[in-house]
């Protein structure tokens, strides 16, 4: 069995890298989509398909639709959603993320430091688990094929 992965968080750390590498070292059976990583990529893509629009609002506006789409699309596919929440980028996309899965009944994996309990409460508690650490997130993603003995 494989799985299908949906990386939720900032785009402008390697930390989905970091974790790909991990999840891979311990053999876990995972495919990983996310949100576009190339900012410049998903800030532009609306101009880039539908031309030059006459305001940075209007830029954002179409860029935001295909985003949301490819969103919408591969969070669909997936079978499972890891949100990472950070301390130093501003995380508006990362809940909104974290919020669709929970509104599509996807297993959802919480990270986020201890620091950002109080703020995050309500989604921690609308995640299956939360952790602190992308180590504990693949702890729990290595435990969905784990083996049980039932004697």
């Amino acid at each position: 069995m494989e799985l299908i992965v949906y990386l939720a968080g900032e785009i402008h750390t390697n930390w989905r890298d970091e974790l790909k590498q991990k999840a891979e070292s311990l053999q876990l059976p995972v495919k990983f989509v996310g949100p576009m990583e190339n900012h410049d990529r998903s800030d532009s893509i609306g101009e880039d398909i539908l031309g030059k629009q006459p305001t940075n609002i209007y830029k954002d506006e179409v860029a935001s639709s295909i985003n949301n789409l490819r969103t919408t699309v591969l969070m669909n596919k997936s079978d499972i959603v890891i949100a990472k929440f950070g301390e130093k980028y501003k995380q508006w996309n990362t809940a909104m993320d974290a919020s669709t899965a929970v509104s599509l009944n996807k297993p959802l994996i919480l990270i986020r430091p201890e620091s950002l309990h109080h703020p995050l409460k309500e989604l921690s508690n609308k995640a299956n688990v939360t952790v602190e650490t992308m180590n504990q997130a693949l702890k729990v993603l290595s435990y969905i094929f784990e083996e049980g003995n039932i004697d």
